[in-house]
């Protein structure tokens, strides 16, 4: 091991993963720090990668060059596209995952990084010097020079795992808990707070009765997260879904004194958007039942996740609830659910990169900002890791706006808004998903991932090749004529109105009874032409064709939020001049130092009157 790096990464969970590959990737000489290396990578929570809006982060991570989308398909044991029978903006993939197999793939990715080493330490303190991180100082005494610092701490800050009223110091079960560094923010000026997650029990799969449950099983043809990815699973395992009922409701209400958080056991906050299965009775008495997802948490093991029963109950009452439960009747537990609260660190701290504002080349990434989920981590380690290679190279940042991925919307809000609960990606933060779908990540991200070195040159000829046949099938479908006596049944059959006019295929796309598929089934001789394209391209024509008012009503109100982008502040900008700001965004402003209007706007308190004030007063 050296003892002087470029960059250091603290934690080796998906923060800490993407931040050390793109670091590593981008040429800097890289230690990844970790507690335990038979823990990187892990999946603390449920075994499984995606859903909605968590999807489209992975598609971008993808898309750019990251891992995360690669190994969820390496791993996958599951695929599911959700939302279908809605609108492609709230399509999202997801995978279940082997749990073991996804942190040995996260193993073998990390170690293929010819720049990256790894030590296994607790880092106890940074080295500061006149406001800058010079490296740090682990537990076994040793000092460890770089150039930046990039901490994805998790849950591990003075960690404290709850189990009715028992109480653990550790960061994960059976794993202890991170010291010294949230003293030491402390003492130089860091805001920090604490919040509260929690887990569901594991149980015993050969002691189940799947054939009362319903079954879920994937996708018949499944997709995958990665747009490498060109084997899709042959084999996949269902998932299962049964409920709660009045039995195991009474049970809990019965038993809520012996609860942290209703107790007062616990003062932090815990996930709005996660609730434990204590909250969901508890908040919504009116729910008869409540949807528990069974997920096997691999192909050679006998454990099994039961997803939305996360709980701190004591261990004897889960035992208890679970076997109240259809298909539980038998169940035996493996491991209980638990409650773990941690120090984070408001994100309204950070620069729109994830470097501190306080310490120069000092970079947060993960649930130290205040986030909860895999996606949420993991974009945010791969942003910090771009970032801090970008800074020590006295190159120009990379920020994403809010009207080009997803990830640029989740650091937005976090760095603007800030967040007091576990902030979790929903597609309705996103203002503008039209546009940043799932399906044109790679359209989206990937040349500009290629650019700065990060996505390789197999991505950038994919995509370069996408968009060549994208516009010979555009070409296509205009020139494509389809007779009214050949289209009117189709149209009939869906009771649409009916054409005497010849109509060419990208006209007839645009109505919303057509598809692709009734158009193919029109003309084998079309079709047979169009079969030299690939799924991926005619896929996304379809989609624009279909979709393209709305997608230029979208693009109408991103150039009206982008003017305001353009506005610059001067760093040194003296807000105390505005006398008709309101204190609040006069107090705001002084601390956030928005780089642009379009960022002032997004700050929680300063209102419309507010950045008409800086707009004539910049205007001048």
């Amino acid at each position: 091991m050296l003892l002087e790096y470029d960059i250091i990464v603290v934690g080796g969970g998906h923060a800490g993963c993407e931040a050390a590959t793109a670091a590593s990737k981008l040429g800097a000489k890289v230690l990844l720090i970790t507690m335990s290396l038979q823990t990187i990578g892990q999946m603390s929570c449920n075994p499984a990668m995606g859903g909605i809006a968590k999807g489209q982060l992975i598609r971008e991570i993808d898309a750019l060059g990251g891992f995360s989308g690669i190994i969820a398909d390496q791993s996958a044991i599951q695929f599911r596209m959700l939302n279908t029978s809605k609108g492609p903006a709230m399509w999202s993939p997801r995978t279940q995952n082997d749990r073991r197999l996804f942190s040995e793939c996260w193993r073998r990715a990390l170690e293929s990084l010819p720049n990256l080493d790894f030590w296994q330490d607790m880092v106890i303190s940074l080295l500061i010097e006149e406001g800058r991180v010079k490296g740090v100082q682990t537990a076994l005494g040793i000092t460890i020079k770089s150039q930046a610092v990039i901490l994805t701490n998790g849950t591990f800050l003075n960690g404290m795992i709850h189990i009715g009223a028992k109480k653990i110091a550790g960061g994960r079960s059976a794993e202890r808990a991170a010291t010294g560094i949230t003293e030491q923010l402390q003492k130089l000026g860091f805001q920090t707070g604490r919040m509260k997650t929690g887990t569901s029990p594991r149980i015993d799969g050969r002691t189940l009765a799947y054939d009362r449950m319903e079954a879920q099983p994937g996708d018949p043809l499944p997709g995958s997260f990665s747009f490498l990815t060109k084997e899709p699973l042959k084999q996949q395992k269902n998932c299962y879904i049964t409920y709660t009922n009045p039995t195991v409701h009474n049970l809990i209400k019965d038993n809520l004194a012996d609860v942290p958080i209703y107790n007062g056991q616990i003062q932090s906050t815990g996930p709005r958007y996660c609730p434990s299965i204590e909250d969901k009775v508890d908040r919504f008495a009116d729910k008869e039942r409540h949807q528990i997802f069974v997920e096997p948490e691999g192909w050679h093991t006998i454990q099994v996740y039961v997803n939305g029963l996360s709980t701190s109950l004591p261990e004897a009452i889960q035992l208890k609830m679970l076997r109240a439960i259809v298909g539980f009747e038998q169940a035996k537990m493996i491991c209980p659910g638990y409650a773990i609260e941690y120090d984070y660190f408001p994100p309204t701290q950070l620069y729109y990169t994830l470097e501190t504002q306080l310490i120069e080349h000092l970079y947060f990434a993960g649930q130290i900002n205040g986030t909860t989920g895999y996606e949420e981590a993991a974009c945010q380690g791969l942003m910090a890791g771009i970032n801090a290679c970008r800074k020590i190279n006295a190159l120009s940042p990379v920020v994403f706006k809010r009207s080009e991925a997803y990830i640029g919307v989740l650091i937005d809000d976090l760095v603007g808004k800030g967040t007091e609960e576990p902030y979790r990606m929903f597609a309705s933060r996103a203002e503008f998903r039209i546009l940043l779908r799932q399906d044109n990540a790679d359209l989206r991200l990937t040349e500009w991932g290629h650019a700065i070195g990060l996505a390789d040159e197999e991505r950038l000829q994919k995509v370069l090749k996408k968009k060549e046949e994208m516009v010979s099938i555009f070409d296509f479908f205009k020139k494509w004529k389809i007779a009214p006596e050949m289209i009117c049944p189709i149209l009939a059959a869906s009771g649409a109105a009916l054409t005497d006019e010849t109509q060419s295929a990208h006209a007839l796309l645009k109505r919303p009874e057509i598809g692709l598929n009734d158009l193919l089934a029109l003309d084998q001789q079309q079709a047979n032409a169009l079969a030299a394209y690939t799924q991926e391209a005619l896929q996304q024509v379809g989609i624009q064709i279909k979709y393209e008012s709305y997608f230029l009503k979208e693009k109408e109100l991103v150039e009206k939020m982008e003017r305001l982008e353009h506005y610059t502040i001067p760093d040194d900008f003296d807000y105390t001049k505005l006398k008709a700001l309101s204190t609040e965004a006069l107090e705001k402003l002084q601390k956030k130092r928005p780089a642009t209007l379009g960022q002032a706007s997004r700050i929680s308190g300063v209102r419309p009157a507010d950045i008409s004030i800086l707009i004539v007063y910049l205007g001048r």
